[in-house]
């Protein structure tokens, strides 16, 4: 239900409640996405995304940073989601989009075109042609971390925006795929406070794992898949090796059009 603007929290961009009083309010993605770039409210990322915006690496040197939250990025009808950690500090932080700019998302682009998702394999900056097809890529934090490890408090701060975003992906979602144990965890109760049903005890994360999630009101069933995050030391230690990601996305895909 939504709220009546009486019982609304007035809150400013730095508030910590933001994302609570902000998210449920927005009526598309693209509203959602307006609000969540101007939010400030986890100082530890604030301040480091804004750092490393400063500082920059020697071969960026050049670039505008982004030094904001990133969006998540793909049609707002999307049948599949893919939910990952965080923006990259010198990636989504420099660009403005997510994956874009580092070798995570050099290795999960150049896959998603490899199995017809994405109309190109590099993504290297905001307005380089890079489409989705029936695919929305996000994360449960939106801010760069440092060392690639947002707290516990900046997950749950931050959780509201990626439960709006589903709820809004809702009428045509069919699976999300969650890249790595840390989005797992903060998907799960996100799906289950949107309404799909989690089994007991609550799945556990691995590569290829797959959910069906009910949906009590609809009777039409979400899929959840695992997948290994395409991090630089998972695809050195071959941890996670293209061929399986590729498996994971031509299942989502398949299920996607079912």
């Amino acid at each position: 239900m939504r709220r009546n603007h009486r019982d609304r929290v007035p809150t400013t961009p730095d508030d910590p409640r933001y994302p609570a009083a902000s998210a449920p309010d927005a009526e598309t993605v693209a509203d959602m996405d307006s609000a969540l770039v101007g939010c400030r409210a986890c100082p530890r990322l604030v301040a480091w995304r804004e750092h490393v915006a400063t500082v920059k690496r020697s071969a960026f040197r050049e670039w505008d940073y982004w030094a904001k939250p990133v969006p998540g990025f793909g049609p707002a009808d999307a049948r599949m989601a893919i939910i990952g950690l965080a923006p990259a500090a010198h990636g989504g932080n420099r660009t403005g989009r997510i994956f874009t700019g580092d070798p995570s998302g050099a290795v999960l682009y150049a896959a998603l075109h490899a199995v017809g998702l994405a109309s190109q394999p590099t993504a290297t900056h905001r307005g380089d042609g890079l489409a989705l097809r029936g695919v929305r890529i996000t994360v449960p934090v939106h801010c760069a971390p440092p060392d690639n490890r947002p707290t516990t408090v900046e997950r749950d701060t931050c959780r509201p925006w990626l439960a709006r975003e589903l709820a809004l992906l809702r009428p045509t979602l069919r699976v999300v795929v969650v890249l790595g144990g840390f989005g797992w965890q903060a998907a799960l109760p996100v799906l289950a406070t949107a309404g799909w049903s989690l089994p007991r005890p609550r799945p556990r994360f691995g590569h290829g794992a797959h959910v069906r999630l009910a949906d009590p009101r609809t009777g039409r069933g979400l899929h959840l898949l695992g997948c290994y995050h395409p991090s630089q030391r998972n695809i050195a230690t071959r941890t996670l090796t293209i061929p399986m990601l590729h498996d994971v996305l031509r299942r989502a895909a398949h299920l996607a059009e079912q």
